[in-house]
């Protein structure tokens, strides 16, 4: 499986979404939502760009947590995503003085 079907999956089931909520949520036609969705997370067709984006903004995640190849990247995508600005900004600090 792909990352981006994986992470696309692991997303959608943390929200509690079914692959047609979620497609519709995203801005895709109601007639065809569920089947596009169920081709992304089997990696018959890949979303483009745009999709992608409004997937992640449904799912409150950052883009680039569905292209995060290992799982603790995507976890700390998630995690800092999660962080208000200013912790952000001082998660950073912390990361960059443990380099």
């Amino acid at each position: 499986m792909s990352v981006l079907a994986k992470r696309m999956k692991e997303a959608r089931l943390r929200a509690g979404l079914s692959q047609e909520k979620l497609g519709v949520m995203a801005g895709i036609d109601e007639m065809s939502a569920s089947a596009r969705m169920n081709q992304y997370e089997r990696e018959k067709h890949a979303p483009d760009w745009l999709t992608v984006e409004r997937l992640a903004a449904v799912l409150d995640v950052p883009v680039a947590y569905f292209y995060a190849v290992d799982d603790d990247t995507a976890a700390m995508l998630l995690a800092f995503h999660a962080l208000t600005p200013e912790s952000r900004i001082k998660a950073l600090e912390i990361i960059t003085r443990m380099q």
